[in-house]
């Protein structure tokens, strides 16, 4: 059943196979006052012109978050609208810190704002991203976060572009975290403090974990969100991108090990022992007798196992079974760099791949 007396200009109505119940989707000037956007990013150009023009055709209120850009970026913004905080440089940068600041930012200029848009300064907001996103959260009042596809802008441009593409493509539904595009519900993000500014990896799923243990939910919708421009062309990108995601496995699954939330227990044991254990175990063996060597197969079989399951016919399933395989290598490796800084006591630095 639908209601009278709205104004059309303010108030768009959605219906959902839910029953008889209706979705308020509000836009036009009434939402632009509950809605904020933080972006960030360094040196990103171009690309950050268009993510800022995407965001300006919904909402007014954006606060852009710049690490230290050489570019003209802080420049760029400013000329677009937004209200830029430049982080201090005697800090070390995270991605986690910079989306609190700008967070702390918009809460000054909008004390009452009711919901939050983070997104990566590479990455562009999808027309109607809004409208899907805005009229969910309003209806499910114990959802903190609602997340959509992120796509690759230039999916054939790399095979590692391909790659984090078919990374992106995650289950619609309810979801035990998300990534760095997402709208969250602003009480729920005061409540837990928001992210925890000395990850250098993983904050978002590491804030997922604490939301869910104070009863809130995370969504993921069956709608376009954000377009992403990876420009990774090179291996050494990708391995060093792999390499953090090792790094925040093993960080944020040590942080939550007693959490009935917790996450990243099972990827963080199978790259111990592919990336490990396994060759560990076949370089050592080979010293005792040469036909362990053998056993380096097992990877073989790996790959075959990983394409067959996402589909043999999909070129894109074989490179993604060849990389995935590979990455358990680089993934170790991360791992071994938190749990060295652990036993030394160092502070984690940046793992940059761009």
């Amino acid at each position: 059943m639908a209601c009278a007396n709205l104004c059309t200009t303010c108030v768009t109505w959605y219906f959902r196979p839910l029953g008889s119940n209706c979705i308020l989707a509000i836009r036009g000037p009434m939402y632009l006052d509950d809605i904020g956007v933080v972006a960030i990013g360094r040196n990103e150009g171009e690309r950050l012109i268009e993510c800022l023009e995407s965001i300006r055709s919904h909402t007014s209120n954006i606060v852009y978050v710049d690490s230290g850009s050489t570019d003209g970026s802080i420049l760029a913004a400013e000329k677009i609208g937004a209200f830029v905080v430049a982080l201090d440089l005697k800090k070390p940068f995270t991605a986690a810190r910079a989306r609190n600041e700008g967070f702390a930012a918009l809460k000054a200029l909008k004390p009452d704002i009711r919901f939050v848009q983070f997104v990566d300064g590479d990455c562009v907001l999808v027309h109607g991203w809004f409208d899907m996103a805005l009229a969910f959260i309003e209806r499910r009042i114990d959802t903190a976060i609602v997340c959509g596809r992120r796509r690759e802008r230039h999916p054939t441009a790399s095979v590692y572009n391909i790659l984090c593409d078919l990374e992106w493509d995650t289950p619609v539904g309810e979801a035990s975290a998300c990534g760095g595009d997402a709208l969250v519900r602003v009480e729920a993000f005061d409540a837990v403090g928001g992210f925890r500014p000395q990850l250098i990896a993983g904050e978002e799923p590491e804030l997922c974990v604490r939301l869910r243990e104070s009863g809130w939910k995370i969504w993921r919708l069956d709608a376009e969100m954000t377009l992403h421009d990876a420009a990774m062309t090179r291996f050494g990108q990708w391995w060093v991108r792999a390499v953090r995601s090792g790094h925040a496995f093993s960080e944020v699954s040590w942080l939550h090990r007693a959490s009935p939330f917790g996450i990243w227990r099972r990827e963080t044991a199978r790259t111990i022992f592919w990336g490990g254990l396994l060759p560990a175990t076949v370089c050592l063996g080979a010293l005792i007798h040469p036909a362990i060597l053998w056993g380096a197969l097992t990877y073989l079989l790996q790959i075959c196992r990983i394409a067959v399951a996402r589909g043999p016919t999909l070129s894109t399933s074989w490179k993604y079974a060849l990389f995935a395989s590979l990455a358990k290598f680089a993934e170790f490796q991360g791992i071994l760099k938190f749990w060295w800084r652990q036993w030394v006591r160092q502070p984690a630095t940046l793992i940059e791949y761009k």
